[in-house]
């Protein structure tokens, strides 16, 4: 154990580094400012996201946020990827370990994204790069969440799916991959599960005025007339 902590402890530091600093690249803020020159916090819900963008600032704004922000996690999760195969296959390490970092990556650039250190840790609420690395990390788990997240009101459908997220990756590993199939330990199970409740969990509060204007029947849906977003 102290040997595998030894080999891993710098390169998946090194990894949740990038991985956070590549989330803090805000592409909600930057699109925003290159077609409208202002701030995407001070427009709409104030909110430094996709579904902001799209109602504040227009379709093109919006797209583009989508996709960077979903490159930017794929980009961190295939980093995390390819260097811990890299060291696993040379140091005859677990390949399970390779998962582990998948998981910390994707979760340090969510971090990143909700927390940008370079906009002064005010970003979005981390729906895309959650399901980005949800998507990458077992796809089976996603197609569980996606079928909870379809609703016309997006901050109900993200609020759903986060909370779905844990338990979705516990009921897929547990069954599929460690009772049935015994290709993964119970430990991996568990910690897996930690990792995406402390994702579903910082998701959901991140949309608590959300949820107050949900309860209060104020929540606007994608395309509605209510009131504010």
């Amino acid at each position: 154990m102290l040997e595998l902590f030894q080999t891993f402890a710098l390169p998946v530091l090194a990894i949740m580094i990038v991985s956070y600093l590549l989330g803090s690249i805000s592409f909600s803020i930057i699109f925003t400012k290159m077609f409208s020159k202002e701030d995407i916090r001070t427009m709409g819900s104030g909110n430094a996201g996709t579904t902001n963008v799209l109602r504040s600032v227009g379709k093109r704004a919006a797209i583009l946020t989508f996709v960077f922000d979903i490159l930017k996690c794929v980009i961190s999760v295939l980093l995390a990827k390819y260097i811990l195969e890299y060291i696993c296959a040379a140091s005859n390490a677990p390949f399970y370990i390779v998962n582990y970092g998948i998981y910390l990556a994707g979760f340090c650039c969510s971090i990143g994204h909700m927390y940008p250190i370079f906009f002064k840790f005010k970003g979005g609420k981390g729906v895309v790069t959650v399901a980005t690395m949800a998507a990458l990390a077992d796809w089976r788990v996603f197609l569980v969440v996606v079928v909870f997240a379809i609703w016309r009101m997006v901050s109900l459908g993200s609020v759903i799916a986060a909370g779905t997220y844990p338990i979705a990756t516990f009921f897929v590993t547990f069954f599929t991959d460690y009772y049935h199939g015994g290709i993964v330990s119970l430990k991996y199970v568990l910690i897996v599960t930690v990792i995406t409740a402390l994702m579903g969990g910082i998701v959901i509060f991140k949309h608590r005025g959300n949820i107050v204007r949900i309860m209060n029947g104020t929540e606007k849906k994608l395309f509605g007339n209510k009131e504010k977003v």
